[in-house]
């Protein structure tokens, strides 16, 4: 093809279109990508200085993103120790509670809820992790936050260990011994004899001699004997001599333990009461002859309560009038019982089961009231012959020693608790005021690092962002140009076509 010739003006304007098209190519580029510099051809300098802040401030995002998870697992440590301070001050409030009452059966209930509290108490700690990170959990579970993209800024959080109450390192509470009852028995029996004392006309009375009585010589020296027909020790000294009265006999009687009598003036009849088999007899009488008085034996054949329904007055133990009083090992009472004339086996029994924790059974083939307790206890009477035996007085009355004693059984006891609890609450709220600057911590370093990508960010933007202005005006004047041009190339092409008009 042969070279075309253009005219100067007409090459210049085609220059000129050809520039104004390709600037405005780059400033469409500009508006269409918002940025100036998209490669590094454009600014090699501003493209890898903006690279390099972007890059940092990437980085700096997945750190943001770790310290976020970090604050939540702060968070769920913290919420597991308030509630955990919440369950330690109900605790203390059993503490306190226990300290208020005497009562060994309500320590030992306080001592079994402040157990299932520690238990609780040890089920928040567990739970109290956050994607698979438990800070109240102990070895393996410290939380390390790093605030920048080389790790050499970083927050190691160290755990705690609150899911053993009982760790020395961690809350020192350990579960209180809930306590372990026990049991013992009694023997319900005894037996009477009903004498008429009379000089053969009339009734004796309590100050009338022995020799009055037409059964009783005046040379007649009685003694008590038991059922082997002997006098033993603890029946020695309980001779009454003929020239005694009857309320010498009556005293004498009386003296021993397990034995009771009562005379009535009136009728002049004698009632000898005992626990155990019981005659009496003439010193001077063949061994094993018992006495008789107006035709009737002066002997007490005792034998085991068999029914709920026999009366308790009917034993040398009990008495009209005695008071019978169930106290625990710290002397607490739990109440009285008054014997009177129509007072049973049953009604004895009902009493001891009126009291939580304690329960009685009278097992009718032995005769013998069976008590168990979950606690000490102690049965005792205003009767020095209760419980007696063998003629030998039980001052103690009925007793049960539990085989262990509840954690609050004592008001030592309770203290030494309370003084743990105290000490744990201290370390609970220093353990969250240390969770919670740790947590302020992480909270100002994430606030620091959203500023410092956003610095980043924006100092690459001053490198490569493009001014949308600036460049909206560059393509305007840049059309304008165009136009401008445009004309301009039409006026050089008409210059060159005058020379048609020759033809």
């Amino acid at each position: 093809m042969p070279d075309i010739t253009l005219s100067a003006a007409v090459r210049q304007n085609l220059l000129t279109l050809q520039s104004t098209a390709q600037f405005m190519s780059g400033v469409q580029n500009k508006l269409a990508t918002g940025m100036k510099v998209n490669s590094a051809l454009d600014n090699p300098n501003s493209f890898f200085t903006a690279s390099g802040l972007n890059s940092r401030a990437s980085d700096l995002g997945n750190l943001l993103d770790d310290m976020g998870q970090s604050l939540q697992t702060i968070k769920a440590a913290d919420k597991g120790i308030q509630t955990i301070t919440k369950l330690v001050e109900t605790a203390k409030a059993k503490a306190n509670q226990a300290l208020q009452t005497q009562s060994q059966f309500e320590r030992k209930k306080f001592a079994e809820q402040y157990n299932d509290l520690l238990e609780q108490i040890e089920d928040v700690a567990k739970d109290s992790s956050y994607k698979g990170k438990n800070l109240l959990a102990g070895d393996g579970n410290d939380l390390t936050t790093i605030f920048n993209e080389d790790s050499t800024s970083k927050l190691t959080i160290e755990a705690v260990d609150y899911t053993d109450t009982a760790l020395s390192q961690g809350l020192n509470l350990s579960d209180l011994a809930e306590g372990q009852g026990s049991a013992t028995s009694f023997q319900l029996q005894g037996g009477k004899v009903t004498l008429s004392l009379t000089d053969g006309t009339s009734a004796l009375n309590s100050s009338s001699t022995l020799s009055q009585s037409n059964s009783i010589s005046a040379t007649t020296t009685l003694q008590f004997v038991d059922n082997s027909g002997t006098a033993p020790a603890a029946l020695s000294g309980t001779s009454i001599t003929a020239g005694a009265t009857v309320q010498d006999l009556v005293d004498g009687l009386n003296g021993v333990a397990g034995v009771r009598a009562e005379f009535d003036d009136n009728t002049g009849e004698l009632t000898i009461y005992s626990d155990e088999d019981i005659y009496l007899n003439d010193t001077g009488a063949t061994v094993g002859a018992v006495l008789t008085i107006d035709g009737d034996n002066a002997e007490v054949d005792a034998a085991a309560f068999t029914a709920t329904s026999q009366l308790l007055s009917n034993s040398g133990s009990f008495a009209v009038g005695d008071t019978l009083t169930l106290t625990d090992g710290n002397g607490y009472e739990l109440g009285s019982l008054e014997v009177d004339e129509e007072t049973t086996v049953d009604d004895l029994e009902n009493f001891i089961n009126d009291f939580n924790g304690v329960t009685g059974k009278f097992d009718t083939s032995s005769g013998k009231l069976n008590i168990t307790s979950d606690t000490d206890l102690g049965l005792t009477s205003s009767n020095s012959d209760f419980a007696s035996s063998s003629f030998v007085a039980d001052t103690d009355g009925v007793t049960i020693s539990a085989l262990s004693d509840s954690g609050f059984s004592t008001d030592t006891k309770v203290n030494r608790v309370l003084d743990r609890l105290n000490t744990a609450l201290s370390n609970l709220r220093s353990q969250a005021s240390e969770f919670g600057t740790n947590l302020s911590t992480v909270e100002i370093r994430q606030d620091y690092t959203k500023t410092m990508i956003n610095t980043l960010q924006e100092g690459a933007g001053l490198l490569t962002l493009a001014d949308t202005n600036e460049e909206g005006a560059n393509l305007l004047a840049l059309q304008t140009r165009q136009q401008l041009a445009s004309t301009s190339l039409s006026f050089a092409s008409q210059a060159d076509q005058t020379v048609l008009s020759l033809f």
